[in-house]
This record gives C-alpha cells, sequence and structure tokens, in this order.
C-alpha cells in the first residue's frame, strides 16, 4: 500500500487588506504558503472493486485522489440543454445506455428521453454517475485487460441524504454483481454513505488513515399494505407505460420509514381462473436500484399463491427480466418478439404490449 505524500502551495498575494488581515488575527505570511497531505492509499494494481476517499471540506480529500489515480479522477460532466438524457452516452448503443441508467438505480425510461435540466436532483446524480461509468466502458471496449477504474469526485454532494444512500447501495450493487465492469473510487465529505457503498477499504482525511474492511450495508425493512387505488397517482408519472390503472385492480404499496416507495397492482387474467398477474409495478427514482422494485413484487406474488391462485408478470423492463431470468422462484412462460395482441375491445383503458419486445414469467414460490 504506498503511501502518497502530496504539497500544494500558492503564491502569496501580498497587498495592503491582506497585510490588515494578518495583523488582524496574526496569520504568519509565509512567501508561498502550502499544506501538505501524506496518507497510504491502496493503488491500482491491488485487488480490491470498491474504495472510499472521505473527510471534511479542505481536509485534501481531492489532492489525495489526484495524487494517487492522477487522469481518473473526474467530476460532473457538462450536460446539453436541448438533447434528451439517451442521447448523451457518445458511441454506446441503446442497450448499453439503458444498461447503465437501470444499474446505477435510474430506472424510469420516461424521464431518459427528457433532456438533463429538466430532471430532479436526485435523478441527475444518477445520470452523471451512468454518463462516468459510460466513460469508463467505452474507453474499455477498445483495450482488454483489467477493468477500468473511476475515480468520482464530488460525490454525493448536492443531493438529499436518503438518495445519496440508495444511490451508493445502487452502484455498489451493480458492481459487486458484474453489471457495471469497473472499479470505483467515491471521494466525498459524507461520511452517511460509507455502510451503503459498502467499499473495501476507506481513506479517513480527519485521521490520515486508510482501513482495509468492507462495511456491511444497513437493512432496508420495507412494511407493505393494501391500499387505494388513489395512491397511484404519485406512481404513474414514473412508469413507463401510459395506460391507466384498471378500477378493479387489487393494490399494494411498501412503506420505509413510513414513506411509500414502491407501488404494485394485480389483475385476475380474463379467462383463465383463479390465475392472476401484475399490471402495475414501479418503484419511486430515489429508490431505485437496491432491489426494492422486485422484493415487493415477490412478496405479492407469494400472497397470491398462499391463496391458491397462480400468476405472471409480462415485462419490458431490462432489470426486472434479467432478476426473473436468473432467480430461482420464476419461470419463463412466453417471449414475445413483438408483443401481444390488442385486448381494449374487452377491457377499457387497458394498453397491450404490440410493438415492445415483452418476456412474460410464472411466480413459481418460495
Amino acid at each position: 500500500m504506498p503511501l502518497v505524500d502530496v504539497e500544494v502551495s500558492c503564491p502569496l498575494y501580498d497587498s495592503f487588506r491582506v497585510q490588515q488581515v494578518a495583523g488582524m488575527f496574526d496569520v504568519p505570511l509565509a512567501q508561498r504558503p502550502a499544506l501538505r497531505f501524506a496518507v497510504e492509499v491502496p493503488s491500482a494494481d491491488e485487488d480490491w472493486q470498491i474504495g472510499l476517499i472521505v473527510g471534511p471540506s479542505g481536509s485534501g480529500k481531492s489532492t489525495i485522489a489526484r495524487g494517487a489515480f492522477g487522469a481518473d479522477v473526474c467530476e460532473r460532466p457538462a450536460w446539453p440543454d436541448d438533447r434528451a438524457v439517451v442521447d448523451c452516452f457518445g458511441a454506446l448503443d441503446a442497450r448499453q445506455i439503458t444498461g447503465l441508467l437501470t444499474a446505477v438505480g435510474f430506472g424510469a425510461p420516461p424521464a431518459w428521453v427528457r433532456p438533463y435540466r429538466v430532471l430532479s436532483g436526485g435523478e441527475q446524480f444518477r445520470c452523471d454517475l451512468a454518463r462516468v461509468l459510460g466513460s469508463a466502458v467505452e474507453a474499455a471496449s477498445s483495450q482488454d485487460g483489467d477493468a477500468p477504474l473511476v475515480v468520482f469526485d464530488e460525490f454525493t454532494s448536492v443531493v438529499d441524504r436518503n438518495v445519496a444512500q440508495m444511490g451508493s447501495a445502487a452502484i455498489a450493487r451493480s458492481i459487486r454483481q458484474g453489471n457495471v465492469r469497473c472499479r470505483f473510487v467515491a471521494v466525498t465529505c459524507h461520511y452517511d454513505v460509507a455502510a451503503w457503498l459498502e467499499p473495501d477499504w476507506v481513506v479517513d482525511m480527519a485521521t490520515g488513515t486508510c482501513q482495509r474492511r468492507r462495511l456491511r450495508r444497513p437493512a432496508i425493512e420495507l412494511e407493505l399494505h393494501r391500499c387505494r387505488r388513489r395512491l397511484w397517482k404519485l406512481f404513474a408519472p414514473h412508469h413507463y407505460l401510459s395506460g391507466a390503472l384498471s378500477a378493479v385492480a387489487r393494490c399494494y404499496a411498501a412503506f420505509w420509514k413510513g414513506v411509500p416507495v414502491s407501488f404494485c397492482a394485480t389483475l385476475p387474467i380474463i379467462g383463465r381462473k383463479n390465475h392472476w398477474r401484475i399490471t402495475r409495478i414501479v418503484t419511486l427514482p430515489d429508490y431505485q436500484g437496491v432491489g426494492i422494485g422486485t422484493r415487493v413484487a415477490e412478496t405479492v406474488c407469494q400472497l397470491h399463491r398462499d391463496a391458491g391462485r397462480r400468476i405472471n408478470v409480462t415485462a419490458s423492463h431490462p432489470a426486472l427480466i434479467a432478476h426473473c431470468r436468473r432467480s430461482p422462484l420464476w419461470r419463463t412462460a412466453r417471449v414475445l418478439k413483438t408483443g401481444s395482441g390488442d385486448t381494449r375491445r374487452f377491457v377499457h383503458n387497458y394498453r397491450g404490449s404490440r410493438g415492445r419486445s415483452v418476456v412474460s414469467f410464472e411466480y413459481l414460490g418460495s
């Protein structure tokens, strides 16, 4: 583990006011004011996936990050005002772009086609993260070898702390599962993201120490309740379908710390006795990327199974399809590359999947 020893200095601008302030507050005036920072930082050649450099403002976090990792340090990218988010990822194709956005917990397709400037602070943070990771993916595609290194300065500095923690958990989960092939170092003044990021090492600039350990993420304890249809208004803008919720839908909401964060609704399948389907599953953007939506869906499905019913979900969202394909709790029922037929003559306000590639899964139960 190498010692990173960096000294930064600046010229002294001698003036009347500088001399006044120095005299008033007994500030020593050196010819070139300098600060020195020294701490051990794991090198890029060592075996780790996620690192964290943390400390209060002015403690030398960015200086040490640049001294240790040089050109790999990046900051929030600039975004054009007149282009959709998905048009700002260079040469990456649509599948790679949507995969990156999903990996950082930004799984809301309606927001992907909007410009960055109209998004919420939490959505902008996740877009910044996805675009920085996208640059690394693009660079890695042109060379073989180790996973690219991404060092993100000012990590979570401008977002709500719930968003910061969920976003940290989302990127850590994606890297650990191999959905994003990179090594990641967060540089931040916020200590509250440490456990959610689950870093392999932590450099604390307040104490000048480095600890090699992997923290455990706090548990996310949800409460699931039957709810009224009117709660759907909170979640509807974030769903990738524009169809209205059926008047006979059975609705459920998941709450975290008393706040609704995820919504699931089910309907009986027409013409099939005791066979139901999930018609809506939505998690609010600030809480995406940590598996809340799939956990809620599976809990709702288990309630139906316990009542003697079969239940399916038909999805086009890449994250849900990937989860169901690798989970033993689901089996693939049908793959429809051009979607299903339009059945609006049977159900008012029903929107089928015509024109969209979808996969249908049946929940098997635990």
